[in-house]
């Protein structure tokens, strides 16, 4: 009996303890916003830090702790504005902050109530009053104002999860400027914090306001710039797949306003995000029609300019970029039904083949980047050239272009590609895998096609660029109740 008594006692205290603790924090920050500030203070508000982390102290936390903690947060804003960078006392205001804000940043983990007490008490304008005048702080210690930084921005974060009151608050108060100058700053986690905070706030609607002049436009380049100089920061990468890539509008302006090498991060990531809706990780297409026939339109009004890298040692910027164009079009035309519309897209077609045939010329007129080669080492140098599978790539868009689509595979028969492409079935070490496409070109373009088949036919008769490249690579053309069929050779055991 008495043993459990014993246990009811303890039990009871153990209850009590959070009110306990709960009294003298208030106390306690109570006398700091009217005392200066000394190391026991931060001892303090690291033992509230600590209490937070606490789901049954986050959710009973008295609104007079936030009170008496914002009032902290005040004081220590108004003694960084007031104070010399130099002053003996910055480092343990930093200090002091930075805590306040991991404090805070606890306080807010799954507890939409403390994050709309939070918010209701001014802790978001202080907190940004703060983390406005930190970067340009230029004391010893270098680090103490980039921890405050990367805490005052985790607080950020937490505050709007789960929340749209305090995303709203948030976006009203960081949009544009200080969301450019944190996504701008030289700190990595800095960026990547603040990166973090952005997906958070983003929605359609406010997505459309980028589009809208040119600071906000700025603001989503340099998200493709961090895209670029982080390439790892999944918030970033987020915030184009997910938000950017649904507005057709905001996506043309960017891709005016990129530099080449930016644009190809850009491209990269649509063709990433192709890649992972086509083996179902998500659901749909993020890619918008408008979009896939902007990226379509530029690819024909510029592609010619890769021909320049016939006679360049180094590859041109824009160049680069059409052939990352390129890829996407590979991408959105293999079997993604909602951008199978390109199949119709004006001129597209025939651009493609018109290339081919200029790439497949200028390779066999002298020795560079689209000469076939059969160079498999490992030092073998054009292997990293970015000009590697271009016309492999170029070969598989005519392919998917034509595919099921009877009057596509007339224009190229009428435009001569039959034989073009059967040129192209040889192995190539600066096209890995061009064989392959051509192959499967040919198959798509000889299916249910009568006088494609015909003409292939002939060129087989008359020994040209045909049967024997077929041959090298394994097929071999069978006639059967009148339709020509793309067979396997049989192997003799």
């Amino acid at each position: 009996m008495e043993r459990k008594q014993h246990q009811r006692k303890k039990k009871t205290t153990n209850m009590a303890a959070p009110s306990e603790n709960m009294l003298d924090f208030e106390t306690e920050l109570n006398e700091m916003s009217g005392a200066a500030f000394t190391q026991k203070h931060l001892d303090v508000i690291q033992n509230l830090t600590k209490e937070f982390r606490d789901r049954d102290f986050r959710a009973s936390a008295e609104k007079t702790v936030f009170q008496n903690l914002v009032q902290v947060l005040t004081k220590l804003s108004e003694e960084i504005r007031a104070q010399s960078p130099a002053a003996e006392s910055m480092r343990l205001l930093l200090q002091l902050t930075a805590e306040c804000f991991r404090s805070q940043r606890n306080a807010a983990v799954q507890c939409h109530r403390n994050q709309c007490l939070m918010r209701d008490l001014g802790f978001i304008q202080v907190s940004l009053a703060i983390l406005e005048v930190l970067p340009g702080l230029q004391v010893e210690n270098a680090a103490c104002p980039i921890e405050a930084l990367r805490c005052g921005i985790q607080f950020l974060g937490n505050l709007a999860v789960g929340n749209q009151v305090c995303k709203d608050d948030i976006w009203k108060q960081c949009f544009p400027r200080l969301f450019l100058d944190l996504l701008d700053h030289s700190d990595e986690k800095t960026a990547g914090y603040a990166s973090m905070v952005l997906y958070t706030c983003l929605d359609e609607h406010k997505v459309q306001q980028l589009v809208l002049n040119r600071e906000p436009q700025e603001l989503a380049m340099r998200v493709i710039r961090l895209c670029q100089k982080q390439p790892e920061l999944d918030w970033a990468v987020l915030i184009v797949t997910q938000h950017f890539l649904k507005s057709s509008a905001l996506v043309e302006t960017m891709f005016v306003g990129l530099k080449h090498q930016e644009r190809v991060t850009l491209l990269e990531l649509i063709t990433a995000q192709l890649g992972e809706e086509e083996e179902g990780a998500v659901e749909g297409c993020r890619v918008p029609p408008r979009l896939a026939r902007f990226l379509a339109s530029h690819f024909q009004e510029r592609c010619k300019v890769v021909l320049s890298l016939a006679s360049q040692a180094a590859p041109d910027e824009e160049a680069v970029t059409v052939m990352r164009l390129l890829d996407v079009l590979c991408e959105m035309t293999s079997d993604h039904k909602k951008l199978m519309f390109l199949q119709d897209h004006p001129d597209l077609l025939e651009t493609t083949v018109e290339l081919l045939r200029e790439v497949h010329a200028a390779g066999k007129a002298s020795r560079n980047v689209f000469s076939a080669a059969q160079e498999f080492s490992a030092a073998a140098g054009p292997a990293s050239h970015p000009a590697v599978s271009f016309k492999a790539h170029l070969v598989r868009l005519i392919g998917n272009l034509c595919h099921a689509h009877t009057d596509n595979q007339n224009k190229v028969r009428e435009m001569d590609g039959l034989a073009l492409i059967l040129d192209n079935c040889s192995i190539d070490s600066n096209n890995p895998f061009i064989s392959q496409w051509a192959v499967f070109a040919i198959r798509i373009l000889l299916e249910h096609n009568r006088e494609n088949q015909e003409v292939v036919r002939a060129l087989e008769r008359r020994g040209v660029a045909d049967n024997s490249a077929l041959r090298d690579m394994g097929f071999r053309l069978e006639e059967r109740d009148g339709t020509l069929l793309l067979k396997p050779l049989r192997r003799d055991h």
